[in-house]
């Protein structure tokens, strides 16, 4: 049996005025009081009503309270519970997820007879439920609002009731004035208040609706109540397609009605609130002809074709909806609430055209922040450098990733198979300040490295040396080397990069290559100290020669100068990559630890390469032969590199090729074993206290989780092909014409492996030894398979007009598998192979002539896959640094096995 409310409803109402719904003496149960949503959103709005939640339920959470800023709300297990200690309500919450909402409901009626509201903030009601619980409220004299809701508000009873209309500071978003708001959405009723605010308009009562299929205080009920209360002059309505409430609404007073949606008119399917679907009259068309009926008007309103009445306008943008009031109140002879209190348009606080030239429309000035995000704002502006956010860095990297599809690695977003065209130098910048560096940025680098290549008299030079002879392997050797750069080398560096940074942005320096910036602008009150003595520093001045010889500018070198005294070797290690960071520092691309960490990175990078040689290559003035200053004012760290692995000078095709693979080279991914040690390097020492980090430790992790299956797995390629070519009598394997049949060769390998394979099989042998760069796990199946990496070195080579035999006899051989039968497919030529081939055509004279021996031979391959993977592992240790937690690379307990 239905009771009938006030007015003439479908169903029971029995609030008859707007004044009714959230009134100071409404007190309040919660359903699910403690859940995710509720224990968030309840204690605001229960302190801004001024204490109207009088207990909540959570079922097996008896005793324990929801805590606000004026006191603890009770929570008792069910409804019951609570009456039977005393507490009485007339509204109830529901917090409940969908499937409990209707037992809900139904205890909540069952158990209190003064119960005379429900707001429904649970989303995805099944339409059974929702018709189960109106039929409930009808029976029992219960007005419902909701489901799928943010309740409902009032500014002039400051009262908030189940849900979050305000946001968390409901004082500030709903001031009293003479307006209410009727919205499908919650947020935006909210939204729409704000609007109303700056544009001199206060509220009355704020209801959420929702937006079910059943909206169970609807459009009609609104009305009638709207035209009830005394307080509120007019309303603004908000609607979206779905649903025929708006047009059995009969309202009596002006209203803004905003409709949205009209794009779902060409959906088949209900998106986003329940109710609003596609495909009958109520879509949003629909809607604004309802209205335009309604209040009598032929068109859209907006401010540039304001279409109104003195009964309303419609309107499809909130951002229109204050205009279209404040017009529709004109026709009314009523004015605003209260004087504007500004505008919603677009003002940024902060803003980077990229150098771009705008429309005045578009380019919007910056304006200052409201407190307190303006002092925030000036204290970003004021630091030099980014700050990254703290993660779990187990199996991710902020610097290296792999496209799983095409096996290519890149590194601060630049591939290898473009690293592979860069210098080594061009590299080193790219590893640390995250772009490969340009003209001015090889010059530094170049001196910056190059002079501490020499270790003559070094411990580091007499550890390396030690392990040399003891039989370790290169990656051993470097590791006792790095061991010995520990944080005491760069300590002076680091703090004169360290004041350096602080006295230039403080100056407000912009280009560190500036050379019309003044000087003078500098305090006259920093260290001096930390920048020159009075002895002459003989490393010092070779490197500002070295830098003078190459043109290359920095404005902090020529402070260097500037001052009284002899400029020490520390601290023009410290001006040369304070110059080399301060484009990345200033944008933000890199941290300031990342900075002053470079002088430390310098220091390793150079004794790596340096300990790479035997100790009686270390002279006096001389490294490798070359003189010190030739080094640091012609040389490239490119060249230098290849003279100490390979023992000579290159020629200008021998180091195109040893500059491409020291790019491949650079990292496989933040999965590589490699990488692994040195981010658990790092993790281990605890990254969040970056004082107790050693890089040099990070590199020793790298270097002892190198080996010959990688690192030296090089060797394995070049040992396969010295077999294939021994007495095929090659002499020059960048001479096209070298007069050997690479076909026939390659065929007689194959057969001596199809005799090996069947014998192997036939022995019921799985173990059947892989052919050294050939073939790869992603890259197969297809008729001829290609790995896109080699396949692009293939075509950079070919566009250079460079021949090399070895590369090619891998082709025949692949062929000549799949034309033996011995392979279902044309196995891919793989980058392994590339590498093989590029480093034995570089070290094919030398070997041939005994001038290097095998043993040479596989040090060199191992070790020119340490020089550039240094870089890689370096540019892991920074991101680590950056970015990681400590341990953070451990594995869960969970996912250990124990192998018996």
């Amino acid at each position: 049996m239905y009771r009938q409310g006030v007015g003439d409803f479908k169903y029971y109402v029995g609030i008859s005025s707007l004044a009714q719904i959230a009134t100071r003496e409404d007190r309040v149960c919660v359903l699910n009081i403690l859940g995710g949503e509720s224990s968030e959103v309840t204690p605001v709005g229960h302190e801004y009503s001024g204490g109207n939640v009088v207990f909540g339920t959570s079922p097996g959470r008896r005793g324990q309270v929801l805590e606000t800023k004026i006191g603890n709300v009770p929570v008792y297990n069910n409804v019951r519970e609570g009456l039977v200690d005393g507490h009485r309500f007339n509204c109830g919450v529901i917090y409940l997820p969908p499937s409990a909402a209707r037992d809900g409901v139904a205890e909540l009626i069952r158990v209190n007879p003064d119960l005379k509201k429900i707001f429904m903030v649970t989303e995805k009601m099944s339409v059974h439920d929702a018709r189960e619980i109106r039929a409930m409220g009808q029976s029992n004299g219960i007005d419902i609002f909701g489901a799928n809701c943010l309740g409902v508000a009032d500014a002039w009873n400051v009262v908030r009731i189940g849900g979050a209309l305000g946001g968390d500071t409901p004082a500030e978003a709903l001031k009293k004035g003479s307006i209410a708001i009727f919205s499908n959405s919650g947020n935006f009723t909210t939204t729409i208040a704000t609007y109303l605010r700056m544009a001199g308009w206060g509220t009355t009562t704020l209801i959420s609706s929702g937006k079910d299929v059943y909206i169970h205080y609807a459009a009609p009920e609104f009305a009638f109540a709207l035209a009830n209360d005394a307080r509120t002059k007019a309303a603004v309505l908000y609607a979206e397609p779905g649903g025929y409430y708006e047009l059995d609404a009969n309202f009596t007073k002006p209203v803004v009605a905003c409709v949205v949606g009209r794009w779902k008119a060409k959906l088949t399917r209900a998106v986003g609130h329940a109710g609003a679907m596609a495909g009958g009259t109520d879509d949003a068309a629909g809607k604004e002809r309802w209205f335009m009926e309604k209040f009598g008007v032929d068109g859209i309103f907006s401010p540039d074709k304001p279409i109104l009445s003195a009964k309303g306008a419609v309107v499809t943008n909130i951002a229109h909806i204050p205009a279209a009031l404040t017009a529709v109140m004109r026709e009314n002879a009523t004015r605003p609430d209260f004087a504007a209190e500004g505008s919603l348009a677009l003002k940024p606080w902060f803003g980077a055209n990229q150098g771009l030239e705008l429309p005045k429309a578009l380019d919007l000035p910056a304006v200052e922040a409201t407190a307190p995000y303006n002092e925030q704002i000036a204290a970003l502006a004021q630091q030099i450098g980014t700050v990254f956010p703290r993660q779990s860095m187990k199996d991710c990297s902020g610097a290296s990733q792999m496209d799983a599809k095409t096996q290519v690695t890149s590194l601060h977003g630049v591939s290898m198979l473009d690293a592979a065209q860069y210098s080594f130098e061009s590299n080193v910048n790219l590893a640390l300040l995250h772009k490969p560096g340009g003209d001015n940025d090889r010059k530094l680098i170049n001196v910056a490295i190059g002079a501490e290549l020499n270790l003559r008299g070094d411990p580091a030079l007499a550890a390396a040396q030690a392990s040399r002879e003891a039989g370790n392997t290169p990656n051993s050797v470097l590791a006792a080397a790095a061991s010995i750069v520990g944080p005491r080398r760069a300590q002076r560096a680091r703090e004169a990069a360290h004041m350096l940074i602080d006295t230039f942005s403080g100056a407000g320096l912009t280009s560190a290559q500036d050379e019309t910036f003044d000087l003078r602008s500098i305090p006259a009150d920093v260290p001096r100290q930390l920048f020159v003595s009075e002895k002459r520093d003989a490393k010092a001045e070779a490197m500002l020669a070295g830098l003078k010889a190459r043109g290359a500018q920095s404005v902090f070198v020529r402070y260097l100068q500037s001052l009284n005294g002899h400029p020490t070797a520390d601290a023009v290690l410290a001006a040369i990559t304070t110059t080399l960071a301060w484009g990345p520092l200033t944008r933000k691309r890199v941290s300031r630890m990342t900075a002053e960490s470079l002088p430390w990175w310098t220091k390793l990078f150079g004794a790596l390469i340096g300990a790479s040689v035997a100790a009686d290559r270390h002279e006096p003035g001389r490294f490798c032969g070359i003189a010190t200053e030739e080094i640091l004012g012609k040389r490239s760290l490119t060249e230098t590199a290849y003279v100490a692995l390979l023992g000579s000078a290159p020629e200008p095709a021998n180091l195109f090729a040893f500059q491409t693979l020291v790019g491949l080279l650079l990292t496989n991914g933040p999965g590589a074993i490699s990488g692994q040690g040195a981010k658990g390097a790092v993790s281990a020492d605890g990254p969040e206290v970056p004082e107790r980090v050693q890089l040099n430790k990070g590199l020793v992790g790298f270097l002892t989780h190198s080996g010959y299956a990688h690192g030296g797995n090089g060797y394995e390629g070049i040992a396969f092909l010295l077999e294939q070519f021994r007495d095929s009598g090659l002499a020059d394997p960048t001479d096209p014409k070298h007069g050997i049949d690479l076909k026939a060769l390659a065929m007689r390998y194959v057969d001596e492996y199809a005799r090996y394979k069947s014998k192997k099989k036939t022995a019921g042998s799985l173990d059947i030894q892989k052919i050294p760069g050939v073939n790869h796990p992603v890259f197969k199946e297809r008729p001829v398979n290609h790995d896109p990496r080699e396949v692009y070195v293939r075509e950079l080579f070919r566009k250079r007009c460079e021949y090399n035999a070895f590369h090619e006899y891998y082709h025949a051989l692949v062929q000549a598998l799949f034309d033996a039968g011995v392979s279902r497919t044309v196995y891919c030529v793989n980058i392994d192979a590339v590498i093989a081939a590029l480093l034995l055509k570089i070290l094919w004279e030398p070997y041939r002539t005994g001038a290097f021996s095998a043993e040479a031979l596989e040090t060199a391959a191992f070790t020119i896959f340490l020089y550039p993977r240094m870089l890689g592992c370096a540019a892991e240790v920074d991101d680590h640094l950056n970015r990681g937690r400590n341990l953070d690379t451990r594995t869960p307990a969970s996912q250990i096995q124990f192998v018996a």
